[in-house]
C-alpha cells in the first residue's frame, strides 16, 4: 500500500514537471536585438574599416600608406600598378562581389583602388590644370583627403567600358546591380545622388567603399546612405 502510494506520488510529480515544462516552452519568448555599437571601429584611424575621410577629416598622417595592400583576384582596368591594389579585407570582399555579379550575368572591372599620396597629388593637380581648383574640389579629393589612399575604396566599371566613371553608369545594368547589391558584400555607394551637402562630392555611382557587412546591413535597414549621416560627422562644408 505504501509502495503504491509512493509510486502514485512520483508519477504525479513527473506529470506536473512535464506539464510545467510544456507551459514554459509554449510561452512567447522575448528576443532582444543586440544594440549596434558605433564605437566598434574607429572613424579616425586610417587603418580602420570605418574610418571617415572627407574634406574636413583628412588622413592622419596625410601621407598614410596601408600595410596590407594586395592584388585582388578580379578583372582590372590596369593589370599592373598601385591602382590595382586594395587593402586585404577589401580584396576578399571585392572578389565575392564580382563573383556574385557574375552569377547575375553582370561583368564588372576594377578601375582604381589604392592611390598613394603622390599619385593623388598628380590626379588632383591634373584636374586643377584642366578645370580649375573650384570645380576640381567637387569631383576630386586633395592629397591626404582621399579614401583611395586607405585602400578601402574602389572605382568600378563595366567590362564593356560603357559610362565608365560617369554618372550615366547608374543607368546601366551594372550600375543598377551595384546599387542594389553592394551592401550585401560590405560596400556602400560612397557618394550617392543628392548627398553633396553631406559628403562634399558630387554623385559617383561607380565609387564604392568597403566598411563590412555589419555596418552596411545596419545602414541599409535604417535607410541611411552616407557615413557622415550615420556617424553624425561633418564633411560637406569644404576643406578646413
Amino acid at each position: 500500500m505504501v509502495k503504491s502510494l509512493k509510486i502514485s506520488l512520483l508519477s504525479t510529480s513527473l506529470v506536473l514537471i512535464i506539464l510545467g515544462c510544456l507551459v514554459w516552452y509554449n510561452q512567447p519568448k522575448i528576443i532582444t536585438k543586440p544594440v549596434f555599437n558605433k564605437a566598434l571601429h574607429s572613424t579616425s584611424d586610417p587603418a580602420s574599416q570605418w574610418v571617415v575621410v572627407n574634406k574636413s577629416r583628412p588622413l592622419n598622417p596625410l601621407t598614410y600608406t596601408p600595410t596590407d595592400l594586395v592584388l585582388p583576384n578580379v578583372a582590372t582596368r590596369y593589370p599592373a600598378g598601385e591602382a590595382s591594389l586594395v587593402a586585404s579585407s577589401t580584396a576578399k570582399a571585392l572578389e565575392h562581389l564580382f563573383a556574385g555579379a557574375k552569377l547575375d550575368n553582370i561583368n564588372l572591372m576594377l578601375t582604381s583602388g589604392y592611390r598613394s599620396y603622390a599619385y593623388q597629388t598628380d590626379v588632383y593637380n591634373g584636374y586643377v590644370s584642366s578645370i580649375g581648383r573650384v570645380e576640381t574640389d567637387k569631383v576630386s579629393a586633395r592629397p591626404g583627403y582621399s579614401e583611395h589612399q586607405t585602400g578601402l575604396a574602389a572605382d568600378i566599371e563595366p567590362t564593356n567600358y560603357k559610362c565608365e566613371l560617369d554618372a550615366c553608369f547608374a543607368t546601366t545594368p551594372e550600375g543598377k546591380w551595384l546599387v542594389a547589391n553592394a551592401y550585401k558584400y560590405g560596400f556602400i555607394i560612397r557618394y550617392p545622388a543628392d548627398k553633396t551637402a553631406a559628403t562634399g562630392y558630387s554623385f559617383e555611382p561607380w565609387h564604392v567603399r568597403y566598411v563590412g557587412t555589419l555596418l552596411t546591413t545596419e545602414m541599409h535597414n535604417r535607410s541611411i546612405e552616407t557615413l557622415e549621416e550615420f556617424f553624425n560627422l561633418s564633411g560637406g562644408n569644404g576643406y578646413l
